[in-house]
């Protein structure tokens, strides 16, 4: 019962990658931080992560102004997600922190379920 219900929490977003969004100037710019999942990659699948404006299938995941959009498709494959923002000596990078992966390779944008 409680993997069911994990499966329809939709991705959280932590407050260090609103403030990342809130310091590149996304939301002036009419842009939010849209998060998919693709097929391919070395595991299988693989993260898009870019700057985009919101389209009409789009669960619009809000704060301080700043949005973080996760499409319909993707929405499964990222459900109990938490998407943060990482800054270590490798560089900044907005990362994903994904329950429903079961691998994942080492640049950490390609994964398996």
């Amino acid at each position: 019962m409680q993997g069911e219900r994990t499966m329809n929490l939709p991705p959280k977003v932590t407050d260090r990658a609103f403030a990342r969004l809130s310091e590149i100037g996304a939301a002036d710019q009419g842009q939010a931080l849209r998060v998919a999942v693709e097929g391919g990659g070395c595991s299988g699948f693989q993260y898009e992560i870019k700057l985009d404006a919101p389209g009409d299938d789009d669960l619009v995941l809000e704060k301080d102004g700043e949005r973080v959009l996760v499409d319909s498709v993707s929405l499964p494959f990222l459900a109990g997600a938490v998407i943060d923002f990482s800054e270590e000596l490798i560089g900044a990078r907005f990362v994903i922190d994904n329950p429903n992966a079961t691998s994942s390779c080492g640049c950490g944008t390609s994964f398996s379920i």
